[in-house]
C-alpha cells in the first residue's frame, strides 16, 4: 500500500507579512476614525473634519511603512550580524560546533549514535544553513524582510483608513461622528476576524477583542475633543 504525500498548511509562514498587514489595518481603522471622532467633537465644519481625516490617513500610512521598516531593518541586521558570527566560528571552531549541534539534537531526543550520524550529515549538506537554524532558530519562513513589512503596513494602513473617510465624507456633520463610529466597529468585528481566521485561531474572541479595545480609543478621543472643543 502506497501513501500519499502529507500536505498539510501550516500558518506560521504568514507571520511575517499577516502581522504587519493586520497591524496595519486595524492602526489605519481605529487611529482615522478615532482622529475624525474627536474633531468631529470640537469641529463645526465637515470639511476641516474631512481634512483632518486625510490628513491622519496619510501621515499614518507614511509613519507606518517608515516605522516598520527601521524596526525590521535593525531586526535583518541583527539576523546578518548572528550569521556572520555562526560563519566564523564555523570556519574557526568546526569540530566544536559539529559537537555543539549534536547535543542539540540529543537534547530534542535523538540517542547519541544517531544525533552523530544525523549531525555529520546536515553539516556535510548545508553547514551554515543547519547552523544557523538549528542554534539561532532563523529560518527562511521567519527572516526579517524589512521592504515587505514596511510596505505592507502602508498599505493595510491606508486601506484600513479609507472606510471612515469616505463615510465623514458623505454623512450628514451632525451625523458624522456617529456613522463613523459605527461603521468602524463593525470593520474592527471583520478585520478580528479575518486575521485571526487567516491566522488559525478562534475569531470570535479575536473580532471582540479587537472591536472593545476600538470603542475605548473612540470614546476617550471623542471625550477629549469634547473638552477641548467646549474651551476655544
Amino acid at each position: 500500500m502506497v501513501e500519499e504525500a502529507h500536505d498539510q498548511k501550516h500558518y506560521s509562514g504568514r507571520s511575517g507579512w499577516l502581522r504587519a498587514a493586520v497591524l496595519g489595518a486595524n492602526d489605519g481603522l481605529l487611529s482615522t476614525s478615532s482622529l475624525i471622532v474627536g474633531v468631529a467633537a470640537a469641529a463645526t465644519s465637515s470639511s476641516q473634519i474631512v481634512l483632518a481625516g486625510v490628513a491622519g490617513l496619510v501621515a499614518g500610512a507614511m509613519s507606518m511603512a517608515a516605522g516598520e521598516y527601521v524596526s525590521v531593518s535593525s531586526q535583518s541586521d541583527t539576523e546578518k550580524a548572528d550569521i556572520a558570527l555562526e560563519k566564523a566560528e564555523l570556519v574557526r571552531n568546526p569540530g566544536g560546533e559539529l559537537e555543539e549541534l549534536r547535543e542539540i539534537l540529543i537534547s530534542r531526543g535523538m540517542s547519541r549514535a544517531t544525533a552523530i550520524k544525523a549531525a555529520d550529515e546536515m553539516t556535510a549538506y548545508d553547514a551554515i544553513g543547519t547552523h544557523v537554524r538549528e542554534e539561532i532558530g532563523l529560518s527562511e519562513v521567519n527572516s526579517a524582510n524589512p521592504i515587505q513589512a514596511g510596505l505592507a503596513s502602508a498599505v493595510a494602513f491606508i486601506v484600513g483608513g479609507l472606510p471612515p473617510v469616505v463615510v465623514s465624507l458623505v454623512s450628514p456633520t451632525g451625523l458624522l461622528a456617529y456613522l463613523v463610529a459605527i461603521t468602524t466597529v463593525a470593520m474592527l468585528l471583520m478585520l478580528g476576524a479575518a486575521g485571526a481566521k487567516l491566522g488559525g485561531a478562534p475569531m470570535g474572541k479575536a473580532a471582540l477583542r479587537v472591536a472593545f479595545w476600538g470603542v475605548i480609543a473612540m470614546t476617550v478621543t471623542h471625550i477629549v475633543g469634547s473638552m477641548i472643543g467646549a474651551q476655544i
